[in-house]
């Protein structure tokens, strides 16, 4: 019987590292899977995108890299998706079209490579919605006929979080999209002038 293969998104280089561990020791073929458009500034991707490259090499994973720079094309998708034309859309909205996409790109990519199943490593973070993620990754599924592994991959936190600074990786602090970096960085300044 031939080895089951498993085309898992990387979302992030400290992010993925428990969720990849725990699907290599299985008994599955595991491939990476960089396609982050939601990534903004580009300073901020190309960070992200050498961490991916670090982690791979470590883990020794092969990786299949979008290396395009494309975050006009997300926030095109996000005002689409949400009707929202001017300001900012609700971070569930972009969120749920952010999943959706990057899991869909992970689907089919999965469907052209001959890959069986896919899986993402949105589903380690504390920040995520597990069931936004769960349902884009189910409807995805359906559309290319490649099975989504759903784990909840949260209780592996703590261990990611100490192997990611003892491997040195770049630690990001908010999750890659322009919408969120400006609210983060506004609720920074709100919490420091009301002080």
């Amino acid at each position: 019987m031939a080895t089951p293969r498993i085309l898992v998104h990387i979302c992030c280089g400290p992010c993925s590292i428990m969720p990849l561990k725990k699907l290599l020791a299985g008994k599955a073929e595991v491939w990476g899977f960089f396609h982050n458009p939601n990534i903004h500034p580009l300073e901020e991707f190309r960070k992200r995108l050498a961490a991916v490259k670090t982690l791979a090499a470590f883990l020794e994973l092969d990786v299949i890299y979008d290396e395009a720079y494309s975050p006009l094309e997300f926030v095109k998708g996000v005002r689409a998706h949400t009707g929202v034309a001017k300001g900012t859309p609700t971070p569930h909205k972009r969120c749920e079209y952010c999943y959706a996409e990057r899991l869909e790109a992970t689907a089919r990519t999965a469907k052209e490579r001959g890959f069986e199943s896919f899986s993402s490593s949105l589903l380690y973070s504390h920040s995520q919605d597990h069931e936004a993620i769960k349902k884009a990754g189910l409807e995805s599924a359906a559309r290319y006929g490649v099975a989504f592994y759903y784990e909840d991959f949260r209780p592996l936190w703590d261990s990611g979080i100490a192997e990611s600074k003892r491997l040195g990786l770049y630690r990001q602090k908010y999750c890659g999209c322009a919408y969120s970096k400006i609210e983060r960085y506004a609720n920074k300044k709100r919490a420091k002038t009301a002080r």
